[in-house]
């Protein structure tokens, strides 16, 4: 992998670092080139190799505390992509995030939860980081994570 670039750059403003790439959990890899456009797999907000919450959003965690989950989530996806991409410089625009809330019976707002990965890839992409988007509420994710999600992104041209 290359060095740090402008996004890397961005993130540590943030204040926050791009993790290692999230092992997978079953036989899949945490992300596939196919010509110009990158897909990862779905991430969970792990945190050196853990989840930090688990449980059922709108239950035992909070819908902020799942937001922040989401937006380590899409942390992880960008290392994911980094890892196919060599660079997340080379990143023209991110397409597509899907998101998947383990929602209590009653809890309805997957949609402000998904704003964590939305609203991170923002502020680390600037417009590149603007993107369609789906919010779903599942019964349950693996490891009982809060929170899951997959993004897509177009590369420019090599």
């Amino acid at each position: 992998m290359s060095g740090t670039g402008a996004v890397e750059a961005k993130i540590a403003e943030l204040g926050m670092t791009l993790p290692d790439v999230v092992p997978p959990l079953a036989a899949y890899q945490p992300a596939v080139r196919s010509g110009v456009y990158v897909y990862t797999s779905g991430q969970l907000p792990m945190v050196g190799g853990k989840l930090p919450v688990t449980g059922k959003v709108g239950a035992e965690v909070t819908p902020e505390e799942a937001k922040k989950l989401a937006a380590t989530c899409a942390l992880n996806a960008l290392a994911a992509v980094k890892s196919v991409a060599g660079d997340l410089d080379r990143v023209k625009r991110v397409v597509k995030v899907v998101g998947f809330v383990a929602s209590a019976p009653d809890f309805t707002g997957q949609p402000g939860v998904i704003n964590g990965a939305s609203e991170l890839l923002g502020a680390v992409l600037g417009d590149k980081g603007v993107h369609a988007r789906s919010a779903v509420g599942v019964a349950v994710l693996p490891l009982d994570a809060p929170v899951e999600v997959e993004i897509q992104v177009e590369l420019v041209e090599d």
